[in-house]
């Protein structure tokens, strides 16, 4: 294991985190907040510990995929645990426990919270906390990459399962650096069109930016106790539902969107499959709400019914309703949503479209492959042939999260009094990077209520989500670490 090229790495990410609490902290002397000493000492906390270490270390050897998979695993806890630092110096969540499950829920755009007072917090610690999704949303590698140059940058790039990454690590361009100057790009576009957007629709500059940050990145903290629901606005509703659909496609079409590659994106297997199945789905709950009777017009029915299919399959987590109050028929349909997930090289986690629809094509194939064994069915997407060891791969991460699923809601029911259902859907919400699910950890609850050891549980079932597990499996195979 190359040590110094590790160290090194780490005092850079250290030097990246003090930039990014300049902002907040920026936000605490406009509102004159008392979270300014709180950032002022974490920065320099920062400065004085990853200075000397990135400087002193000239380090030239080039770090291998072995230390470049523990460098992104130990970027995003180092990250984590520094970005903690603020809320319990200020008091806002004294526990370390509470506050580092608190940032992780942000980095990895999860939108789980313990607050149960949101709005208590000064402004410097709520633009923190959104803060934590938009860089989680791009990925602090990616950003570590953008501002660092590092000799291991493709494998850090695929081991942080970054945006802009389509089926089998396809990138929107062959050079990295080209790459990630394109997913900037877009991505900022993105915040600076929804703000704008949000900010005409009534909102002031600061929720605005706030909503924009967990939009596009699909993590859904929102600054305001009652989630989206406080504004009550038909039109920031829309805007909201398009800009969550936008941040759960993937990176690589709206390049190809934005430069007319109109082919690239007629033959996609996944959007036609993202669209078909949002406008199905919401459609259904729409629908089943207004025979319900739950609201009185078509028009609101498909305001909430839509929002809230869309904001759980793409995984951001926002709420304008308490909908374990609507039909059983209705949460069912939402309940499917969990089990999809957003567009591979997107901002969104989950299982996914294109896994989902890849499972669907393999067990048609079978059927096929018995009824006539001597044919040949290739399994097509985006016009192109399928290798086979892409869907062993798929078949065996959708194992993979299934097991994970049912392991961590066993481990939760051991340490904490909770019924099964709730543990499930814990589990769910946090290995998903959803947010709210159902039961205990329903729309109007929130995480407040796990014991210590549950809330590292949870903690580290948001980044093992975010990695797409295999980041962190990795590690617990002895040949990961032999020379």
């Amino acid at each position: 294991m190359d040590y110094l090229y590790l160290l090194r790495s780490s005092g850079g990410l250290l030097l990246v985190n003090a930039g990014l609490l300049l902002f907040p902290a920026i936000c605490s002397l406009i509102y004159e907040g008392s979270d300014f000493a709180a950032f002022a000492w974490t920065i320099l906390g920062s400065l004085m510990v990853g200075g000397p270490i990135y400087f002193a270390i000239r380090h030239s050897h080039q770090g291998r995929i072995r230390e470049n998979f523990v460098l992104v695993a130990l970027g995003w806890v180092l990250l984590t645990a520094v970005g903690a630092i603020p809320f319990m110096i200020h008091g806002g969540i004294p526990s370390f426990t509470d506050a580092f499950f608190e940032v992780m829920s942000g980095y990895t755009t999860t939108g789980s919270t313990l607050l149960t007072d949101i709005e208590a917090l000064p402004h410097g610690l709520l633009f923190w906390r959104s803060m934590t999704h938009f860089v989680g949303g791009m990925g602090m590698i990616v950003l570590y990459l953008t501002l660092f140059s590092s000799s291991g940058a493709n494998h850090m790039y695929r081991a942080e399962a970054a945006p802009g990454q389509g089926l089998n690590g396809v990138k929107m361009v062959p050079r990295l650096n080209e790459t990630l100057r394109w997913l900037w790009a877009i991505y900022l576009g993105l915040n600076l069109i929804q703000t704008l957007l949000l900010w005409f629709g009534g909102m002031d500059l600061f929720d605005s930016l706030v909503h924009a940050f967990a939009t596009i990145s699909t993590g859904g903290y929102s600054n305001r106790n009652a989630s989206f629901g406080h504004y009550q606005s038909m039109f920031l509703d829309w805007v909201v539902i398009v800009f969550m659909l936008l941040g759960g496609m993937d990176f690589v079409l709206h390049y190809h969107l934005i430069r007319r590659n109109w082919y690239e994106v007629r033959v996609n297997t996944e959007i036609k499959a993202y669209l078909l199945i949002v406008v199905l789905l919401g459609l259904g709950v729409s629908l089943i709400l207004w025979a319900d009777q739950t609201y009185s017009s078509l028009a609101d029915s498909a305001r909430f019914g839509f929002f809230h299919v869309v904001s759980l399959i793409t995984t951001t987590g926002f709420g304008t309703a308490d909908y374990e109050q609507w039909s059983q028929s209705a949460q069912m349909l939402l309940m499917i949503t969990l089990f999809i997930g957003g567009c591979t090289g997107s901002t969104s986690s989950g299982i996914r479209i294109i896994h989902v629809v890849i499972i669907l094509k393999s067990i048609s194939h079978t059927a096929k492959t018995m009824l006539q064994p001597m044919a040949v069915h290739p399994l097509r997407i985006n016009g192109r042939p399928l290798a086979p060891p892409i869907v062993h791969g798929i078949m065996s991460f959708f194992t993979l999260n299934i097991l994970g699923l049912l392991v961590g809601s066993v481990v939760l029911t051991l340490f904490d009094p909770i019924d099964f259902w709730s543990a499930f859907s814990a589990m769910m919400a946090t290995l998903w990077n959803i947010g709210p699910a159902f039961g205990a950890v329903g729309p109007t609850q929130n995480f407040a209520q796990f014991s210590d050891i549950s809330t590292w549980v949870l903690s580290f079932s948001m980044l093992a989500g975010r990695l797409d597990i295999y980041t962190l499996l990795v590690f617990f195979f002895p040949g990961f670490w032999k020379n």
